[in-house]
């Protein structure tokens, strides 16, 4: 099947343009950590998602790469790791640490031997280290401590990011279909909700559409949220019914091929609140102004003032969290932040979300407006094509 996808070699480029990076910055070993919530370092490199377990991929600054994985997962990953080598380690098992008596596991140092690397190790990059258990970095001390004891443990996330933040054509496309798919959930959505089902009920039928029409899965735990309750900035769907007369805030997102996308819109079921109507309409004026300020070569400080300024306009800056975009890939939030106390360039083809919350604890009311964004020559191209007006039903 003829399907959009990250072509097998683009991953093995990705691997030798980090090996340079660790020799630029004279990292010796790079060991990319994953767990099921959060696979995008290793499916970077591997295109393997861990499920249960969690996953890693390690090398040298010259190589090639080792996959790492739990001890149950070998025939699943070699379905799909594009890296061949690939070895069972039991730090990385399933979190009710079961013995497995009887199955010849690999070892930390048994993998490093193998990367033959230059001795003494100095640096050993973690990227995903913030989500890195004591499991493992005790392992990764207590093996870095065979090799001379003078190895330091940086952060490596930067290594990574910095290779992922202008996205391939591959990419682009994979997030493109992402937001084809985000939209096509929306509007199932639309042609299904009403007053008496769940907030949960609704989210099923975004996840039904996701999966109808190729998504992988949802981008990330999106949510629906009605009535009072919906100046929640992050969220989970509750078993709260929709009332005829209320406004439900609906957030969703699809992930393809490890790409995600997402797109936030209100829909109002009878007169709708005032707050919540203004505050909306407030949200599209600065969505469309932060579109237009995608565009090569402008500054990330300069997009966010234009945003604030065009919020407290209306009055409705006290009512927002941070600024109006991060960035997006592999995961549906990725540095970089597009805020005000940031100063870098943005460039054709990084792809942003605009992702704005307005809350009013007062009221109980709140709203998220986000749609998924790449940026352009001349402003954004938005690959989640959903209008920006209320929605009456």
């Amino acid at each position: 099947m003829d399907r959009i996808c990250i072509p097998r070699e683009e991953f093995a480029e990705r691997v030798k343009k980090a090996q340079q990076l660790m020799i630029e910055r004279g990292i010796d070993i790079l060991f990319a950590f994953a767990n099921e919530a959060e696979p995008q370092f290793v499916r970077y490199l591997s295109d393997y998602w861990p499920s249960f377990e969690t996953a890693a991929v390690i090398c040298a600054q010259k190589g090639d790469p080792i996959l790492l994985i739990g001890p149950e997962s070998m025939t699943y990953a070699s379905d799909r790791s594009k890296i061949k080598d690939i070895r069972r380690i039991m730090c990385l098992r399933e979190s009710s640490n079961p013995d497995y008596p009887g199955h010849k596991l690999d070892t930390l140092a048994e993998v490093i031997e193998s990367l033959h690397c230059t001795s003494p190790i100095r640096k050993f990059a973690v990227a995903g280290y913030n989500l890195l258990p004591k499991i493992v970095y005790d392992e990764i001390v207590q093996t870095l401590a065979l090799f001379g004891g003078e190895a330091e443990i940086i952060r490596g996330d930067d290594l990574l990011m910095q290779l992922r933040m202008i996205k391939s054509p591959a990419e682009i496309a994979c997030l493109r279909k992402a937001g084809e798919i985000t939209v096509k959930a929306l509007e199932n959505v639309l042609a299904n909700i009403k007053p008496g089902m769940t907030e949960q009920q609704v989210c099923g039928y975004a996840m039904q559409a996701i999966f109808e029409n190729g998504g992988e899965l949802e981008a990330y735990p999106f949510w629906t949220l009605a009535g009072k309750g919906s100046n929640q900035a992050i969220s989970r769907p509750r078993s709260k019914i929709i009332l005829p007369h209320d406004y439900v805030h609906l957030n969703i997102g699809a992930r393809y091929e490890g790409y995600a996308a997402s797109i936030a819109r209100g829909v109002f079921f009878g007169e709708p609140d005032k707050w919540v109507l203004d505050a909306m309409k407030a949200a599209h004026e600065a969505a469309d102004v932060v579109e237009a300020e995608l565009h090569d070569q402008n500054n990330s400080g300069y997009i966010a003032k234009r945003y604030f300024d065009t919020l407290a306009k209306t009055d409705h800056a006290k009512y927002t969290l941070y600024g109006p975009c991060h960035a997006t890939g592999l995961m549906e939030g990725e540095p970089p932040w597009i805020d005000t106390d940031t100063d870098f360039t943005v460039y054709e083809n990084m792809t942003f979300c605009i992702d704005m919350f307005l809350g009013n604890n007062d009221t109980g009311f709140g709203l998220r407006y986000e749609d998924s964004v790449r940026v352009g020559k001349e402003r954004g191209d938005v690959y989640t094509k959903f209008p920006r007006q209320p929605i009456f039903m």
